[in-house]
């Protein structure tokens, strides 16, 4: 689909030979903060996510990517929609790029902008949203860059640590896009 196809980065269903990278991913716990994960994924839960990730994004409600390199064509992250809400036409995004020597990269800022041109065009969302913890600016640099406005901050939303941390939200509206 050229849709999920730029110069760095395409867009990929997962496939069952994702299960490792997808045990890494989901298991570091660095990355539990922003994906309100508590505890440890195991194999054989990843492997029946796996298995069902085919279901349509109408009956599960949202939709995993493998985010690919062009060049080695090996996994580099995930983007995902999330809460998917037809009715009102819009979702949640969520991205990472699991090695921190890939960030910074051009790689989510591409992911970003393929997924927006792919719900708006294919799914026909009106909004994106995105909620991102206050302190967490790469992420911030990257949802902005790609269009996203910030429209709100919900006070001590997450608790990290014994310390309340604010999140922002982020929106991206199709008329404006």
């Amino acid at each position: 689909m050229l849709t999920l196809k730029g110069e760095l980065v395409c867009l990929r269903a997962l496939e069952p030979e994702d299960l490792l990278f997808l045990e890494e991913v989901e298991n570091n716990e660095s990355l539990w903060e922003v994906s309100a994960t508590q505890v440890p994924f195991s194999r054989f839960i990843l492997r029946k996510y796996l298995e069902n990730s085919h279901v349509d994004i109408y009956e599960a409600k949202q939709l995993r990517l493998a985010i690919v390199s062009q060049e080695t064509q090996k996994p580099l992250g995930f983007i995902d929609l999330f809460d998917f809400d037809p009715a009102h036409r819009r979702a949640g995004v969520g991205i990472v790029i699991a090695s921190s020597k890939m960030r910074q990269k051009g790689f989510a800022l591409e992911s970003l902008k393929l997924l927006t041109n792919y719900a708006i065009t294919h799914l026909k969302l009106h909004q994106l949203y995105a909620n991102i913890p206050e302190d967490n600016l790469p992420s911030r640099k990257l949802f902005e860059k790609a269009g996203f406005v910030q429209v709100g901050t919900k006070i001590d939303w997450i608790l990290v640590d014994g310390t309340y941390k604010n999140e922002i939200l982020y929106q991206l509206i199709k008329h404006v896009y």
